[in-house]
């Protein structure tokens, strides 16, 4: 995570964003240290308060790499423990840029909108399970999302009127197991899927890629962000990943946005956001001739964008009961304690148990006590806690509604 504040540079109309923070887990020092001396950021957090000494003796360290006496050169001032992201998060600064893993970024975009700060959001979970918790809390606009699709689904929404838009259509990549059917993903192994075809990523959101759990999130996102309903969002699988998501307006028309799949543009626009950042990254080449097809996403073999339709749909802490779910399903894959259709097979039959009936999000704890029944159930049927009815790596058992997501997808 960073918070980022503008200034004038010497180039006019031209707004280069100066650090003024950096978060992390504190799991690798060193590349931390580096950013931070780098940028010239002036504080950093580590969510571990075990890191803050590593981090320190990193900062000297790179310090003195870089030829600076520590008199002569200001390091960092370095916050730990489970609230130091979210007070980075919170201090002045004009856009902070949430890319926190997973639903542990919640209290860190709550505390940026707090303060009245524009989010550049690329942790989708954050809204996704805070919901209209975070809804509520956002002015119109202080939300710019990161992620590939919703930039561009945010850029298409320019070319028209809200009461004319028809739908927003999502494009997937497919995944590095597209074509496959069921069966043959039964057999697919950690390392298989780690490896995305277009984009370099973390362990879990290239897992919730491979599975489209990724895209089912993002569906979700849309519905947030956007305010179109469920039945007015589709998506299409893109193997290319030129295009990043189009806009279908009632009179027939559709605008795409194309750019090569390099993260830097959509990053670059969410931290200028409604300026665009002059030679960002490259763009396409048109004097190449290029080939870009489009085709229906096989729900069968990947069911997950339909369960998390089914959780949007259903609202309240649903959606945080998917993604808490799907983030304990994940880790069981990657330690090899279930198959690879055991993630969205286990998600589907944790959100089965689950009665979201009256289940309103008003508060955190609403949240976090959806977040932790999701994490001890899924644990518990994936076998990495003691308990039963655990599902096994070769035949899961799978009940209740139809299941079927990021970047990349």
């Amino acid at each position: 995570m960073a918070s980022v504040r503008s200034s004038s540079s010497a180039r006019p109309g031209l707004s280069v964003p100066l650090v003024t923070g950096l978060a992390s887990g504190g799991g690798n020092p060193g590349l931390l240290a580096k950013q931070a001396l780098e940028l010239g950021a002036r504080v950093v957090a580590v969510d571990r308060a075990s890191a803050a000494e590593d981090v320190q003796l990193a900062c000297y360290a790179e310090a003195q790499r870089r030829g600076y006496s520590r008199g002569e050169f200001q390091l960092p001032k370095i916050l730990a423990g489970p609230s130091a992201v979210a007070e980075v998060a919170g201090s002045p600064c004009d856009v902070v840029l949430n890319a926190v893993t997973g639903a542990a970024g919640l209290a860190s975009t709550l505390a940026a909108l707090d303060a009245g700060r524009t989010l550049a959001l690329a942790n989708k979970e954050s809204l996704i399970v805070g919901g209209p918790l975070v809804a509520k809390r956002a002015a119109p606009g202080q939300i710019v999302p990161v992620d590939s699709e919703h930039s561009a689904l945010a850029q298409c929404l320019r070319g028209g009127r809200a009461d004319e838009v028809a739908r927003l259509v999502v494009t997937a990549s497919g995944g590095p197991f597209r074509g496959r059917s069921r069966h043959e993903l039964e057999g697919v192994t950690p390392e298989q899927a780690l490896a995305h075809p277009t984009w370099k990523m973390g362990p879990v959101i290239t897992v919730n890629c491979a599975t489209l759990v990724n895209k089912g999130l993002e569906i979700i996102e849309a519905h947030l962000l956007f305010g179109i309903g469920f039945d007015r969002i589709e998506v299409v699988v893109h193997p290319q990943s030129v295009v990043h998501s189009m806009v279908e307006f009632t009179d027939g028309s559709t605008l795409a946005q194309a750019s090569p799949p390099d993260m830097r543009i959509p990053i670059a626009l969410a931290l200028g956001w409604p300026d665009r950042v002059p030679a960002a990254a490259p763009a396409i080449d048109w004097t190449n001739a290029h080939t870009w097809s489009f085709e229906p996403l096989d729900t069968d073999a990947f069911p997950a964008v339909s369960l998390a339709r089914e959780a949007g749909i259903a609202g309240g802490t649903a959606p945080a009961v998917y993604n808490a779910a799907n983030e304990e399903c994940v880790a069981a894959f990657l330690a090899g304690e279930i198959a690879f259709t055991g993630i969205v097979d286990t998600v589907a039959r944790v959100m089965s148990e689950y009665d979201s009936a009256g289940r309103a999000v008003t508060r955190v704890e609403d949240v976090l006590a959806a977040d932790a029944w999701a994490r001890a159930r899924a644990r518990e049927l994936t076998g990495t806690a003691h308990g039963a009815d655990k599902v096994s790596r070769g035949t899961t058992e799978r009940r209740g509604a139809h299941s079927d997501g990021r970047n990349a997808g």
